[in-house]
């Protein structure tokens, strides 16, 4: 289940970073207008399209929808302003849209197998938003940002370890702490 979960979550990553932005000149604002024009026409499009799904699958088509319109905006405002806070808005777009995408996709397992479907989309989240915030910073920030993906991979780990009982759960606990320097 892990896999095909990291595959799927693999998948979205690569579908909302393949519309990357063209870095060039700046738009201007008619073509910035026509921009969030065209945006929301798509995103119409592909509410609609989520129309005839049920259940989960509706939902989950509707993030995705959600999500590439969000990344899509923020795309468009760096284009037009190419201000780098505008250029980290992408990656935070990018970031959140994968977690929604990932957290809805969750919602088809129940118990345990859900938790560890959340905190593994809360990681990527995590480790996504840390390399979009710290996309030219300087080596310190890159430090914490370290950290704080090792917290989330941790948090991972031990979520798994709560399927296990007695020594096995003891052993999985020690083990998680030691890969990932928790004492």
């Amino acid at each position: 289940m892990n896999s095909h979960f990291n595959l799927k979550a693999s998948l979205v990553v690569a579908s909302l970073l393949a519309f990357s932005p063209a870095y060039s000149a700046p738009i201007s604002k008619a073509d910035f207008n026509q921009g969030k024009s065209r945006i929301s026409a798509e995103y119409k499009t592909a509410k609609a399209g989520c129309k005839d799904l049920a259940a989960n699958a509706k939902d989950v088509c509707m993030e995705e929808a959600k999500g590439r319109e969000k990344v899509a905006r923020a795309e468009l405002q760096y284009s037009y302003s190419e201000k780098p806070t505008d250029l980290v808005k992408i990656g935070e777009a990018r970031a959140k849209a994968v977690y929604s995408i990932s957290k809805e996709k969750c919602d088809d397992l129940a118990g345990n197998p859900k938790s560890v479907c959340v905190k593994e989309a809360k990681a990527i989240e995590t480790k996504a938003l840390v390399d979009a915030r710290t996309a030219g910073k300087i080596s310190e920030t890159r430090k914490d940002g370290a950290q704080e993906k090792l917290d989330a991979d941790y948090k991972v780990a031990a979520e798994k370890c709560e399927t296990l009982a007695g020594d096995a759960k003891s052993s999985c606990v020690a083990s998680a702490r030691m890969k990932f320097g928790k004492t």
